[in-house]
C-alpha cells in the first residue's frame, strides 16, 4: 500500500518539460488573466437559483473558460507514473488510469464520512444544503454532464496551466488558487473542498509530470458526490 501510494502521489517520473523564459511569462500572464475572470463566472453559476435553466449554460461556460485558459497558455501533458519501486531515469512510464479513480474514490468516502459530522452543524449544514439543491432540482443526465466536463476543464487549468507557470511551490499555490477561485461562490464548504482535492491531485501532478490523474481522480470524485450529497442532506 504505501509504495503504491508513494508511486502515485511522491515518486516523480522524470520528464522534460522545461520552458524558455519567454513562454513561462506567456503562460503566466495568460493564467493570471483567466483565474480572475474564472472565479467570477464561478461566483455568478453558483448564485443562479436551483432548478434555472440558466446553472446549466452557466456552469458550461465556466468549463469554457478554464479550458480556453489552459491551452492558450501553452502545451499540456498527460503524464505517466514509474512501474517500479522508484522513478527512474530513462524509465517511459504507464499512463495513470486505475490508481488516480481508486484516489478519488477513497476521497469520497473520507467526504462522506465527514458529512455525517458536517450535518450536525447548522452553519455549514446550510452551506452543503445550497449546493445540493441544484442536484435535488436539476436534470440528472444535465448535472453529470456539467460535473463531469467542470472537473476536466479544472484541471486542465489548474493543474496544467496554473502548475506549470509558477516555477517554485506549485502543489502549494495551485491549491490555494484553485480555493480562494471557489471562495467567489461565497461558500465556505465548497472552498474547504478545494483545499483538500486541490491538494491531492496537485501531488497526482507532480509525481506524473501531467493532468490524467488529476482529471480522473477529480472526476471520479465530484461525480461519486453528486450522487452521495443528495441522499445524505
Amino acid at each position: 500500500m504505501l509504495t503504491w501510494l508513494r508511486r502515485a502521489l511522491w515518486d516523480r517520473v522524470p520528464r522534460d518539460h522545461r520552458a524558455t523564459p519567454a513562454a513561462l511569462r506567456h503562460r503566466q500572464l495568460v493564467t493570471a488573466g483567466f483565474v480572475v475572470l474564472g472565479g467570477i463566472v464561478l461566483g455568478l453559476s453558483l448564485r443562479i437559483d436551483p432548478g434555472s435553466a440558466w446553472f446549466y449554460p452557466a456552469t458550461l461556460g465556466l468549463a469554457a473558460v478554464w479550458a480556453v485558459g489552459a491551452f492558450a497558455s501553452g502545451p499540456l501533458h498527460l503524464g505517466r507514473l514509474g512501474t517500479g519501486t522508484a522513478a527512474t531515469p530513462g524509465s517511459a512510464g504507464r499512463r495513470p488510469v486505475l490508481t488516480p479513480v481508486v484516489l478519488g474514490l477513497a476521497l469520497a468516502g473520507v467526504f462522506v464520512v465527514g458529512a455525517l459530522v458536517v450535518r450536525q452543524v447548522p452553519l455549514l449544514d446550510d452551506q452543503v444544503r445550497s449546493v445540493v439543491d441544484h442536484a435535488d432540482q436539476g436534470s440528472w443526465p444535465l448535472l453529470v454532464l456539467v460535473t463531469a466536463v467542470n472537473g476536466v476543464a479544472e484541471e486542465l487549468f489548474f493543474r496544467g496551466a496554473a502548475y506549470a507557470a509558477i516555477p517554485r511551490h506549485p502543489v502549494v499555490l495551485t491549491t490555494i488558487a484553485y480555493a480562494v477561485a471557489t471562495l467567489a461562490t461565497g461558500n465556505v464548504m465548497l472552498a474547504f473542498a478545494a483545499l483538500l482535492l486541490g491538494a491531492l491531485v496537485g501531488l497526482e501532478r507532480r509525481a506524473s509530470g501531467g493532468i490524467l490523474a488529476p482529471i480522473l481522480t477529480h472526476c471520479s470524485w465530484s461525480l461519486t458526490m453528486l450522487f452521495a450529497l443528495p441522499a445524505l442532506f
